[in-house]
């Protein structure tokens, strides 16, 4: 008597027989979809989820070489910018058979090529998203597997950066309107492409609207950072700030309320990011980028790089905008008072 019959393992020629096509056509609807018709693609798959077929990437590998799988390694994954820059990439990834192997350098340029050595041999490809590396060790890491930065402008390389030169603009056009004469910006890590374009960014717009701009260091984007450079802020005399990041900002709004000063009454504040914007109290103003739209296209060129439809110097780039919240008024009369505690550095 027989106990149990085991179910029967559907395989891609199973898949061929029930759609009527090649072993090859059904292995290109889930490797290669671009190479056919989107209605077959879906049919075939349709066919595949019906016979609850399921591709054998460690087969695949062994046959092709093809591992199915992307590297994907962010700077900080606990900041609230990565999470839908990484949602929209796996998705992305995806919707063509791909899986992604997620790293977090946490801000330390060693551990990010250390994790790109323990992927190189699993993966087909890499997507480094702020990377911390110099330049010559992203294009010594592009040798060895196809690469696409994103937020990192390397000639040559294929990158996804997110402009922010034009919120920034933007964000001191409306200080200036509101009556601000002396900021502070607070900058983000020194290695950080995104800190760069900001921080030039505002000086240009700060010597248009003859602005005076203090810089602070906050070195790592980070709530904490934020709340610490408060006394350097309030030294400076400055009565609005821009930061880094919606982050930081949140650590100076709580800095601020601890020592009794009012947002936006008493001071003026502008974040970057736009992921805690409508979260924070009051809710800030801020430079609103598209940390989804880069992870998609990121992967979507790493993609193309891998079907050798892209290759080259390959440079996209997503612009940004201001969205004005409650955190920014005009000055007050009485510049708000700090205490001594070193001075910021004057631009």
């Amino acid at each position: 008597m027989q106990h149990g019959a085991r179910k029967k393992t559907q395989t891609m020629a199973d898949v061929a027989v029930a759609a009527g096509v090649s072993k090859s056509t059904v292995s290109r609807a889930f490797t290669q979809p671009d190479r056919l018709g989107p209605e077959t693609v879906k049919r075939i798959k349709n066919i595949a989820r019906q016979l609850g077929y399921v591709p054998n990437h460690t087969a695949r590998a062994l046959s092709t070489g093809r591992h199915g799988n992307l590297a994907l390694i962010v700077s900080d994954v606990a900041n609230p910018f990565f999470p839908p820059l990484i949602r929209a990439a796996q998705m992305e990834a995806d919707g063509s058979d791909f899986c992604v192997f997620l790293g977090n350098s946490d801000e330390d340029p060693r551990q990010e090529d250390r994790l790109i050595d323990r992927f190189v041999s699993q993966v087909e490809g890499l997507l480094l998203v702020a990377s911390r590396l110099t330049d010559e060790q992203i294009v010594q890491h592009a040798r060895r597997r196809p690469l696409v930065l994103i937020n990192r402008d390397v000639p040559g390389i294929p990158r996804v950066l997110i402009e922010s030169a034009t919120g920034v603009r933007h964000a001191i056009e409306h200080l200036a309107g509101l009556g601000h004469k002396h900021i502070v910006y607070v900058n983000g890590p020194s290695s950080s492409w995104a800190n760069r374009q900001r921080r030039n960014a505002l000086k240009v717009a700060a010597r248009q609207h003859k602005l005076e701009v203090d810089l602070v260091n906050a070195h790592v984007p980070s709530y904490e950072s934020g709340r610490a450079v408060v006394p350097q802020i309030l030294d400076s005399k400055a009565t609005a700030a821009v930061a880094f990041d919606d982050l930081t900002a949140q650590g100076i709004m709580t800095g601020m309320a601890e020592r009794g000063i009012s947002i936006p009454r008493q001071f003026s504040l502008v974040g970057c990011d736009d992921v805690l914007g409508a979260a924070t109290y009051p809710s800030l103003t801020t430079v609103s980028n598209r940390s989804d739209e880069a992870g998609r296209a990121g992967v979507s060129l790493l993609l193309d790089m891998l079907s050798g439809r892209m290759a080259g110097d390959t440079r996209l780039v997503l612009d940004t905008h201001l969205v004005v919240r409650q955190t920014t008024a005009a000055p007050a009369q009485e510049k708000p008072k700090g205490s001594p505690s070193g001075q910021p550095e004057r631009v």
